[in-house]
C-alpha cells in the first residue's frame, strides 16, 4: 500500500460537499470498502474536543481514511466518527473528501471555524 497520493494541486478539482458525495456514491466506494474490494488504513484517529460531536456518545473518534484498491491504487480519502460500537456516526456513511479518478482529482476544501 503506497502512502504517496498524488499531492500536485494543480490537478484537483475543487467541487461542492454535494457533488463529492454524489460522485463517492455513484461509484459506490463505500460499497466496495464493505465488501473488500477495497481496503483501508486508518490516516489519523483522534478523540474529537470535548464533549463529543452532537449526539455521539463518549469515545466516538474522529477519524481520516485512505481507500485503496486491492493493487494499492489511492481511491479516496474520507472523514469519518467511528462510534465505540464500531458503527459510523453523524450520517452514518463516511464523509469524502478526496477522490482519485482517471488522472484527476475531485476534492473538496475543509472548512475552517
Amino acid at each position: 500500500m503506497s502512502e504517496a497520493f498524488p499531492s500536485d494541486e494543480t490537478s484537483v478539482e475543487w467541487v461542492s460537499k454535494d457533488i463529492i458525495r454524489q460522485i463517492f456514491n455513484e461509484r459506490g466506494i463505500f460499497e466496495k470498502v464493505k465488501t473488500g474490494k477495497l481496503t483501508i488504513h486508518v490516516k489519523r484517529n483522534s478523540h474529537p474536543t470535548n464533549p463529543p460531536p452532537a449526539g455521539e456518545p463518549v469515545c466516538t473518534w474522529s477519524q481520516i481514511v485512505y481507500y485503496y484498491t486491492q493493487d494499492g491504487e489511492p481511491v479516496a480519502i474520507v472523514h469519518q466518527f467511528l462510534r465505540p460500537d464500531g458503527t459510523i456516526g453523524a450520517s452514518g456513511l463516511p464523509d469524502p473528501k478526496r477522490i482519485f479518478l482517471e488522472g484527476r482529482i475531485i476534492s473538496t476544501r475543509t472548512e475552517k471555524t
